[in-house]
């Protein structure tokens, strides 16, 4: 794992925008394509609207998301609309994208979508996760009563969660499936954060479902903080 260090969120924000692109050709070099699976809220609009910009083979990509709400996709709180309006738009607009929540049926019947997506499961090469202040990380939340079943399901893959701390269900990669990806990056702003990292890098546990992902990639975590 490697950590850097920003003096501004805009700083972080382009140097993670470069980083992730590079590892987006990288793997476009190997395989021919790349997924890209990135996390929604606020966070990473500046990210985004960068990301963008970058010399990609947008078109041999396919953008996905970490972890939705389990709402319709033209709600305030949709990721996937997030997404839509901050990252698939010029260069990355040649992009292609598997909403989590593609309907308003499936907004009422999250179950149909786990199963469209697990059916047609495609591996992320990339992530980019965030990082609440009680660890959690994609929808991995540690007051979830599926959290100890997305940790320990062996086959990379979605799943539900219901978090009391957070408004909606969601549905999120669970742990095997971020544990697979070829790189891994984690933004983080704050010294309320930086201490939770801190914590979570002393010793993995389920209290903190973020250190299970760090202390457990293979290779390629790098940890972007501001």
């Amino acid at each position: 794992m490697r950590q850097f260090e920003h003096a501004s969120l805009l700083d972080q924000a382009e140097a993670l925008s470069i980083s992730v692109s590079h590892a987006l050709e990288l793997a476009i070099g190997v395989n021919g394509w790349a997924v890209l699976a990135v996390s929604g809220g606020r966070s990473p609009v500046a990210m985004f609207e960068r990301l963008r910009y970058r010399p990609v083979r947008w078109e041999a990509v396919t953008i996905t998301l970490v972890d939705e709400r389990v709402v319709p996709p033209d709600h305030p709180d949709s990721n996937g609309a997030l997404v839509r309006a901050h990252l698939l738009r010029e260069a990355a607009a040649k992009a292609a994208f598997i909403p989590l929540i593609a309907d308003d049926q499936e907004a009422a019947a999250p179950e149909l979508a786990i199963a469209r997506l697990n059916q047609a499961y495609r591996q992320p090469d990339v992530v980019v996760l965030g990082m609440g202040e009680d660890g959690h990380t994609a929808s991995l939340f540690p007051d979830a009563p599926e959290l100890q079943a997305a940790l320990s399901e062996p086959k990379p893959g979605y799943t539900i969660t219901h978090p009391s701390a957070a408004p909606h269900a969601r549905i999120t990669l669970n742990l095997a499936a971020l544990l697979a990806t070829e790189r891994a990056f984690l933004s983080l702003a704050g010294p309320v954060k930086t201490g939770v990292l801190a914590r979570a890098l002393h010793a993995p546990t389920p209290a903190l479902p973020v250190s299970l992902v760090v202390s457990g990639h293979r290779h390629g975590f790098d940890v972007f903080r501001a």
